[in-house]
């Protein structure tokens, strides 16, 4: 259909929702507001949906949420009988709208529905799904983009995102529905008082908790070393779950950014609420001026990440990257649950191929095994799965991503940024008694295993030009791959696409065993390496930078060399 004819049936059928109709009567006659809304449709993958909210096939709104429920609740009648599914949300505008809509859907085709009562963090919805046995799940979220932005996440009956075939399949049903005349709705009240929609309460989050704090490996620390915190959820679904947990194990001093306390899909402080950039920081770290805290913690809007600022012990705030927190933990649960005899004898932990590969080494040291997975926290929660059916689930030890997404424990299969923020604070507290900073212990652990620098670099490309320019990248490289990486010789590349790695210096080929994804991989002389992927949710290309030195400045001359080389990359057309 044109894109005019579809602008007139949306301004036609789009009542369900004033502001849909509002925006589409203040864009008329508008042809490229128009086209942006109307000329493509919001594609469904392994991460579900992701757009700006607002009127038409290109954004988030009830139809095009509801039309997915549709299409996912065909497929769960398709492959279960009597299905039922899970569905959270967080604090995005809309969220807690889209969120009973979807529930309604599901309803409507005969699915039992277990709904969070209140907003609650992503790793909360995997818990549910695993709890209550159902077959699917659903987050409403858009993790940690800005407020225009919101998303639908689709998880499998295991408790972590759809795979590549059951997301294809669904996206089928989904293509088939119309956004009008084929989405099935009952009554939100008559649905709860027949059964098919049924609250979640506070029990279901405390048992959420209870399995949280079993992960703790020196309890009562916390309370002993006198731990301070300064905490924000920047304006998100962590404030609650987040504070009882740190409340039980025994941090008492906690101070939370005021501004920033409570769910506001707005996000009037913080436009990007992301823990990876500095501005995300910059009203906590006001607050730490002068402030003698310990740490300061900082979770996206769905809770599924937290970034950290620590105390160099003179007053002054420094930002610690996600490739260093999960090196530490790593470090931390395998050195103490050495020391207190309940580090299992074949340990396993895991993190996305880009990530820091310190902890490889790290991990060696221990004698834990190491499993290096494609980007995506699903992939590590295959895993958890795949040792939970060798009776090996208690062999897990930890799992991370660089993006600040951590895991221990199997209540989860996604990434929780509530057992993340309890374990770094047992860790802070930990070497506190022991008269460290987290910065100190990071550098004990580059001193004995090398300084990694490890940087990410984010090129974007927006709108439909964008994305044809991403792929001309991408061929490009496939094409003219480069020889060297700032002048070391490239001795192994890696296309994740064909599922081909090569051994230069070898002269050898080999099969990668991993799913396939449109990822490259280049590994130099030295260390240096670059991989660069296009983002699955956002129009971006990502090089992600390793350059391994001596010391913090051989290392980061490097890394300054590699970016130069990335950006080169990024500029050359086709």
């Amino acid at each position: 259909m044109e894109i005019k004819k579809l602008y007139d049936e949306w301004l036609k059928n789009a009542n369900a929702d004033p502001d849909l109709i509002a925006e589409l009567k203040e864009i008329g006659g508008n042809d490229e507001e128009i086209n942006d809304r109307f000329y493509t449709e919001l594609e469904f993958g392994t991460a579900g949906l992701r757009g700006v909210i607002g009127a038409g096939t290109n954004r988030m709104n009830v139809y095009t949420v509801c039309r997915a429920t549709q299409g996912l609740a065909d497929f769960l009648n398709a492959h279960y009988d009597n299905p039922s599914c899970a569905i959270g949300y967080d604090s995005r505008i809309k969220s807690d709208y889209f969120s009973k809509e979807a529930a309604k859907t599901l309803a409507a085709n005969g699915i039992k529905v277990y709904i969070y009562e209140e907003l609650e963090p992503t790793p909360c919805l995997s818990y549910a799904i695993r709890k209550f046995g159902t077959q699917g799940g659903i987050i409403l979220t858009a993790s940690h983009n800005p407020a225009k932005y919101n998303g639908y996440k689709c998880y499998d009956y295991n408790g972590y995102q759809m795979t590549d075939e059951e997301a294809a399949e669904t996206y089928e049903y989904i293509k088939k529905v119309d956004y009008f005349t084929g989405i099935k709705s009952m009554d939100f009240d008559e649905a709860v008082n027949s059964g098919l929609i049924e609250y979640m309460g506070q029990d279901v989050i405390e048992s959420f908790l209870d399995e949280v704090q079993k992960q703790c490996v020196n309890p009562g620390i916390c309370e002993k070393a006198g731990l301070k915190v300064i905490y924000t959820p920047l304006n998100g679904t962590g404030n609650k779950p987040v504070r009882r947990i740190l409340s039980r194990i025994g941090v008492k001093d906690i101070y939370i950014v005021p501004d920033q306390e409570n769910p506001d899909g707005n996000f009037p402080t913080c436009p990007y609420p992301n823990p990876e950039i500095r501005q995300a920081f910059e009203l906590a770290l006001k607050v730490a001026e002068g402030n003698d805290a310990d740490i300061l913690l900082a979770t996206d809007p769905d809770c599924d990440r937290v970034g950290i600022a620590v105390n160099d012990g003179n007053g002054k705030f420094e930002l610690m990257s996600g490739n260093e927190v999960g090196a530490m933990l790593l470090n931390y649960l395998l050195s103490q649950r050495k020391a207190n005899g309940t580090l299992p004898e074949h340990a396993v932990a895991a993190k996305s191929f880009v990530s820091t590969d310190l902890a490889q080494e790290i991990a060696k040291k221990y004698g834990c095994e190491f499993k290096n997975l494609l980007t995506g926290f699903k992939y590590i929660g295959e895993l958890i799965t795949k040792l939970e059916a060798e009776g090996r689930a208690d062999d897990f030890i930890m799992g991370f991503e660089e993006s600040y997404g951590y895991l221990a424990g199997t209540h989860a299969r996604d990434k929780d940024a509530v057992v993340g923020s309890m374990l770094i604070c047992e860790m802070a507290a930990y070497y506190k008694s022991q008269g460290k900073t987290l910065l100190e212990v990071m550098a004990d652990i580059y001193a004995e295993f090398g300084y990694y620098c490890n940087t990410v670099k984010s090129y974007e490309f927006d709108g439909a030009a964008g994305m044809k320019k991403m792929q001309q990248i991408m061929d490009n490289l496939r094409k003219n791959p480069p020889k060297d990486l700032a002048g070391a010789e490239i001795t192994y590349t890696a296309d994740y696409e064909t599922s081909v790695e090569k051994d230069l210096e070898a002269g050898t080929e080999s099969k990668i065993d991993l799913p396939k994804s449109n990822v490259l991989a280049y590994k130099a002389k030295g260390g240096s390496g670059l991989i660069v992927r296009p983002s699955g949710t956002e129009p971006k290309i990502k090089a992600y930078i390793t350059a391994i030195g001596t010391d913090k400045a051989s290392a980061e001359e490097k890394a300054e060399k590699l970016i130069a080389e990335a950006n080169s990359i990024m500029n050359t057309e086709a």
